[in-house]
């Protein structure tokens, strides 16, 4: 199994590699720390891949396209493309500095949206495969708390709700994963208290169930499905007035 991992040192994108590794797949990584990325790949031989290269690519600047189209060339296909890049920010932050806005937005979604497309025609042509994208409840609906994140995220989801039935006639899957709560080091700034914050390794179990299962769209715990429908149906002029 050949596998394209787009910000593959991220914690949630390492601990799946992991899961992948021990059935012996292939990895090419994309990533902008070159110690950590060649790091991961030593460590994913040692637990059993066939074999881990990579190319080191800022999301945050559109060089990344190059070192994106420069990955796909040096795989013969791809079984599964994970994207598992981005940033969370401050939505504090976000309403004061524009600068800081624009350059989470084209980090999360415009530089997203580029290597999407990327992968997407590649997998057209190769005709199998999955692209798997790692999102957001955040995106189901604003809040006061962090739209802009949501945000960043919605417009990938609908993105990908088109690329899903256009690739679709073609066998290839794509898979949106609405992540909860996890304790990694992008949600370090936040408080971590009870049963709705989950670790990476349940997240990557939960990636590679929904992969094999060819599923659309998975809510990651399981339980955020109906705990986003609950906030979904609370009508405005109560959900405006919440502290979430």
């Amino acid at each position: 199994m050949n596998i394209l991992i787009v910000g593959a040192t991220s914690a949630i994108a390492k601990a799946t590699a992991h899961r992948y590794a021990a059935n012996g797949a292939s990895f090419m990584l994309l990533g902008r720390n070159e110690q950590a990325l060649d790091d991961l790949s030593r460590d994913l031989i040692v637990r059993g891949a066939e074999s881990a290269c990579f190319h080191v690519a800022d999301f945050s600047q559109a060089g990344c396209l190059a070192s994106t189209e420069e990955a796909l060339a040096n795989v013969c296909h791809v079984d599964l493309a994970l994207i598992a890049h981005g940033v969370l920010g401050d939505q504090e932050v976000f309403q004061n500095d524009i600068e800081a806005l624009n350059n989470m937005l084209y980090t999360n979604s415009i530089s997203t949206l580029s290597i999407l497309t990327l992968i997407a025609n590649c997998m057209e042509k190769q005709g199998h495969g999955t692209i798997a994208y790692i999102s957001s409840v955040a995106a189901d609906r604003g809040r006061a708390s962090n739209y802009a994140y949501g945000a960043s995220k919605a417009i990938i989801n609908t993105f990908l709700q088109g690329m899903r039935a256009r690739l679709s006639r073609v066998g290839v899957n794509v898979l949106t994963i609405k992540l909860g709560f996890v304790d990694t080091p992008m949600t370090a700034s936040i408080e971590k208290k009870g049963f709705l914050w989950a670790q990476p390794e349940d997240i990557a179990l939960g990636i590679e169930n929904a992969v094999a299962k060819r599923k659309a769209v998975v809510y990651l715990p399981w339980f955020w499905r109906f705990i986003m429908r609950i906030i979904m149906s609370i009508p405005d002029r109560i959900f405006n007035k919440l502290n979430i």
